[in-house]
């Protein structure tokens, strides 16, 4: 009857080893996937300019992600260009205001795009104060967040972001906080 016991016990004990073995192989899978999936690639520019122009590198990163999925030669149906997507009129406006000089070719480069795309989301989060309205800007332009905040369609503290009347802006903006949220959780 011991020898039984014994042997039910070791098989136990055997069983449960090889679970946990499982799970942590699983959890070390899914972590080692997310980590591929939110790359933080050019990490030096998101880094240095996000530092400089105190705006959460975990949110340049998502917002990276959703526009151009870290190809720096990216060119959107609209014209956005590189890394960051930006319109060239904004680019320039941006560059202007830091005194950096700005080419149709130089606009694709990693560093530069990122350092204009980091400068304008700061500009845009000192003006609304809202990361959620700011993306709404970021993606739909100021002009129209303005009015939607004057006609009451949204509100400028975020608490009814849902409202954007654009979808497209509506889900860039959810897509964008819910990478950020992952970004940020990669990091702990």
């Amino acid at each position: 009857m011991k020898r039984k016991t014994k042997k039910k016990t070791r098989k136990l004990l055997y069983i449960i080893i090889a679970i946990v073995i499982v799970i942590v192989i699983a959890i070390n899978l899914k972590e080692q996937m997310m980590k591929s999936m939110y790359k933080k690639e050019y990490s030096e520019y998101v880094e240095k300019y996000a530092q400089e122009y105190d705006v959460e590198a975990d949110l340049v990163y998502a917002i990276i992600k959703a526009e151009s999925n870290f190809e720096s030669d990216a060119v959107s149906s609209q014209n956005a260009q590189g890394l960051m997507q930006l319109m060239y009129a904004t680019a320039e406006e941006i560059a202007e205001s830091i005194d950096l000089e700005l080419t149709e070719e130089n606009i694709f480069e990693p560093e530069i795009n990122i350092q204009l795309g980091t400068k304008y989301i700061s500009k845009l989060l000192e003006k609304y104060e809202c990361i959620e309205v700011a993306l709404a800007a970021y993606n739909a332009g100021s002009g129209n967040v303005d009015k939607w905040i004057k006609n009451g369609t949204i509100k400028s503290d975020g608490s009814d972001i849902e409202n954007i009347p654009y979808k497209e802006t509506n889900a860039y903006v959810r897509k964008i906080m819910r990478d950020y949220k992952i970004y940020k959780e990669l990091e702990t």
